[in-house]
């Protein structure tokens, strides 16, 4: 009997194999008890009982083993291996494929878009809106408080919330920031919440953000792969990717905020094909990588990424430099223990392409920015001066930081 390892490569008519990888046994440590010394009074011996017929078995076994080379032969062709939904994860070829050309920026009109209202579209709110929702029982990622909450039957939100939480503020300025200039972010709005059922540990939603994920298909070989920051060498222009001067300026943006957490997951590859939800082709013509999570920005990379550091803190952020030295165009962003993106070298390109999009921004925007992030509101424990971190003094560190970008030379 031949057995096809093309058909045992489809067992679930997708080209993946059906069901969970098999795990090891567990080991918690506990020995066999040792045999005791004194043994007991030997058995009388009797005949052995017939040897039963082991050719159905000896079948069984050899089919066994066809099935597991045929499973062996689909690894080595790049399917990935999976126990979720059929047409999740992608093979490392094809993400590659993706990276190579990918876009990380498209154009906008800086100067007329309206940071103080924000991106609309589905599910947008209001600054200051007040949300009523409904707690979900749900284990969420991250150390920074939040929890999940639905507002309507398939609309389950994302709650980050209270005044101590610098990602509460960061995360509007910085994905406002990103969606003005033309680079890919999440919408993130400002709001109050009303958490219906939440347990009493879930206090302060008055200062709350809710986050909207940019539209888009992720593209991932496991859960949370995202992309790293080096892997924006990958992207190449001969296939259609982004140009050099748009990557290093999304670098230099990077560094301009400080995004200390800069872990993969953090990132975000995506497919902007309109396309059926049900279809197996895993190829996609339209990749964009984006940021996904803006946080841990506004104040100064470190290497634990400290809320309290590295998150909407004025001290911080307007003591750290543009660049690593005083010549040269080298950025000033030491990754965290986790991070990716480490002091990237920014060519001439780089740094006049991003120079020409800040210069845009006009004073009532990024008065604009830091008012709608309620950055005056964040609360500090740690910081006396928390108080004195008005939206002036925020907008006069934006600038003086813009202009030693606009004002450097990296030819």
């Amino acid at each position: 009997m031949k057995t096809s390892t093309r058909n045992a490569c489809r067992t679930d008519g997708s080209g993946r194999k059906d069901g969970p990888e098999p795990r090891p046994p567990v080991d918690d440590g506990d020995e066999a008890p040792e045999t005791p010394l004194d043994e007991p009074p030997p058995m009388p011996v009797q005949d052995p009982p017939p040897e039963p017929n082991k050719g159905p078995y000896v079948a069984a076994i050899g089919i066994i083993v066809m099935l597991a080379g045929s499973l062996a032969a689909c690894a080595h062709l790049g399917v990935p291996s999976k126990g979720s939904a059929a047409g999740r994860y992608v093979t490392k070829q094809v993400r590659l494929a993706a990276i190579r050309r990918a876009q990380v920026w498209s154009p906008t009109s800086v100067s007329s878009m309206d940071i103080a209202a924000g991106p609309q579209g589905s599910g947008a709110f209001k600054p200051g809106e007040t949300v009523t929702c409904n707690y979900v029982n749900k284990k969420m990622g991250g150390r920074s408080p939040k929890f999940a909450c639905l507002l309507g039957a398939d609309d389950e939100l994302k709650v980050k919330y209270g005044r101590h939480n610098g990602e509460v503020y960061a995360e509007v300025a910085a994905s406002r920031l990103f969606w003005a200039l033309g680079f890919g972010a999440d919408r993130v709005y400002p709001v109050q919440v009303v958490c219906r059922g939440c347990p009493a540990s879930i206090q302060d939603s008055s200062a709350a953000s809710i986050q909207r994920k940019m539209a888009g298909k992720e593209i991932e070989t496991s859960d949370g792969s995202g992309w790293a920051w080096p892997e924006l060498e990958l992207v190449d222009p001969a296939a259609g990717g982004a140009p050099r001067a748009q990557r290093d300026a999304l670098k230099l943006l990077a560094v301009f905020i400080q995004h200390t957490d800069s872990k993969p997951e953090q990132q975000r590859l995506l497919c902007l094909d309109k396309r059926e939800e049900s279809t197996d082709d895993p190829t996609c013509e339209k990749t964009f990588m984006m940021v996904h999570d803006l946080g841990q920005t506004f104040g100064h990379a470190n290497a634990w990424n400290r809320n309290s550091v590295g998150s909407a803190n004025l001290k911080e952020w307007s003591k750290v430099g543009i660049w690593a030295d005083r010549t040269g165009c080298v950025a000033n962003l030491p990754k965290s223990l986790t991070g990716s993106l480490d002091n990237p070298p920014i060519t001439e390109e780089g740094r006049k392409f991003l120079a020409d999009l800040l210069e845009q921004l006009t004073d009532a925007q990024l008065h604009d920015l830091f008012e709608v992030a309620r950055f005056p509101q964040r609360e500090d424990v740690t910081e006396a001066s928390a108080v004195a971190a008005t939206i002036d003094r925020w907008v006069d560190a934006f600038k003086h930081k813009r202009d030693d970008i606009v004002h450097r030379s990296c030819a």
